[in-house]
Parts: C-alpha cells; structure tokens; sequence
C-alpha cells in the first residue's frame, strides 16, 4: 500500500462531499500538471489518500480516502463542454488520467499548513516544498506524523 495526498477547493470537492455518500466513488479528475498526472498513474486500489482543502479559509489537510480503481484515461478531457477539456488529447493515447477515490474518514479539525511546515518529521513532505502540485506521494512515516496530528 501506498499512500498520497491530494488537492480541491472545497468549493469543487472536500471531504464532506465524500462523507455525504461514503460508498460511492467520487472521481479525481482535472487534473493538468504531468508530475502530478504521473503520480495518479502510480495509485494503486487500497492506497490511501490525505485529502488536502487549498484555496479557501481553513487550508489543510481534512481527512482520508481510499483509492478505488486504477488509473485511467479522464472522461473531462475529451468533453468540450467541461473546464478540463484539453483539445490537443487524442483518445487512442490520452495525455490525463483520473481515480475514483471513496471516503474512509473526517478528521475532527483541518490539520492546517502552518502546522504542517512546522513539524521537523514533515520538513521534506513535497507539500512543503512544491506547495502548487495537486497529486503528491507521501511517505509512511510523513502519513504517521499526519494521523498522529489528527487525534
């Protein structure tokens, strides 16, 4: 098992959308960056993902989900009418990926960046140092010291 972390305006997809529904998958989708497209290509089903609210009041990590399906071609790219929509993807070698993902749990307070970057243990987390990639791995032990951080 692996484990991620992952960003959305709350406003477009927050945890609490996933704990509307626990059981249905919510996919991952729009994601335009190739670094943090290659990193959803590497989930895995099972992995785990920390669910990261930016751009809104309370910034931070919220809660957990799971990874769902493996990696594939997202549908928004190929549709014109959708702000992810990328003309120059050909459908025989997509350039974007998605991942369903489904909700596993909502911690009790948003665990908050400036918590975050002052924590020794997650000084060489990406979150810290490549603060505008949406899809990032993290470590075990960086996971740890979140879940520790959430209670």
């Amino acid at each position: 098992m692996a484990y991620w972390l992952v960003k959305s305006e709350p406003d477009e997809c927050s945890i609490d959308d996933f704990a509307r529904e626990p059981q249905r998958p919510i996919r991952w989708d729009g994601v335009r960056n190739y670094q943090a497209r290659n990193f959803l290509r590497d989930m895995s089903v099972g992995d785990q993902v920390l669910i990261y609210h930016s751009s809104c009041a309370q910034v931070g990590v919220a809660g957990i989900a799971n990874v769902v399906s493996a990696a594939y071609p997202d549908p928004a790219q190929f549709d014109p009418d959708s702000p992810y929509h990328d003309p120059k993807s050909n459908p025989e070698e997509p350039r974007w990926s998605a991942v369903d993902l489904c909700f596993s749990r909502k911690f009790s307070a948003v665990i908050p960046l400036k918590q975050i970057k002052a924590e020794p243990a997650l000084a060489d987390m990406l979150l810290v140092s490549r603060s505008r990639l949406s899809v990032m791995p993290v470590s075990e032990a960086q996971w740890q010291q979140i879940i520790s951080m959430s209670v």
